[in-house]
Order: C-alpha cells, then structure tokens, then sequence
C-alpha cells in the first residue's frame, strides 16, 4: 500500500509538470488552467478559468484534490498491476494503459458530475494521464520485481 500511495504521489507530481509545461506552451492556454480543473472538484465551478491566473488558495485546492486522487490511483494500481506483469517494461506498458483508462473514466464518465472535464479533452491531457501511469507502473516495478540490490 505504502509504495501505491507514494508512486501515486510522485506519478501524479510528473502529471502536473507536464500538464503545466504542455498547456502554455503548445496549448495556448495557462499552465493554471488545469490546476483550476482539479480545485473545481471541491470548490465548485465558480474557479473555473476564465481568468486562468495563479490565485494560491486555488491552487492548494486543486493539488490537494489531486494528489489524494494520485495516491488513490496509486494504491489501486499496486494492488493489481503486479499481478498482470511482472517485468519492468510490461509495468510500465500496463500502466500508460491504466493512465488511458483513467483518462476515458474522467473525462467521458466523469463529465456527467463534472462537466468541465470535457473542455480539457484532448491530446495534453491524453499524454498526461499515459505520463502518469508510466511512471506509476515505473515505480510500482522499482519495488515489485526482482534485480540487482533490490528487496521485494
């Protein structure tokens, strides 16, 4: 449990970055944009962009709401992922798919209650969650199959 809580966290932080990076960049938009998305979810719409500025209680909000849904996502993926994979490269492959479902499940399933989740679908956001479950299976493989001076 403890190593799905902490690859969640650490899958989740690389999400943020490359969110916040591809957005301004190649996105047009703010890099706080999407962390407006993730406060919505316990603030409400009224956060939502426009203006996509840095306000600091937003964003806390937002990376609260995110990085508890990134451990959660984590300690899911441990308890299973090792059991469909056992090698490095199969880990991470399995978990770019478990960052696609997660991706379908939020920004298709999820616009039913959240329905701004649909105005960040898309390829960012597509290459973002692939991101995260990457490194999640990554990390989940670093404590998980065996290799030289690790302990599983």
């Amino acid at each position: 449990m403890k190593d799905g809580i902490i690859g969640g966290l650490v899958a989740g932080l690389v999400f943020v970055i490359v969110e916040m990076i591809l957005v301004p960049t190649v996105g047009g938009g703010s890099a706080f944009g999407p962390p407006r998305m993730m406060a919505a979810i316990a603030m409400g719409e009224g956060v939502l962009p426009p203006p996509a500025t840095f306000e600091p209680g937003i964003f806390i909000a937002g990376m609260v709401v995110h990085f508890i849904l990134s451990a959660v996502l984590g300690v899911i993926f441990a308890l299973v992922a090792p059991r469909v994979a056992s090698s490095t490269g199969a880990l991470v492959l399995v978990g770019a798919v478990f960052g696609l479902i997660v991706y379908l499940v939020n920004f298709y399933g999820m616009t039913a209650v959240f329905p701004w989740f649909e105005m960040a679908r898309g390829w960012i956001t597509i290459v973002a969650h692939l991101v995260f479950g990457a490194v999640l299976g990554w990390w989940i493989a670093r404590h998980h199959v065996p290799g030289p001076g690790r302990v599983i």
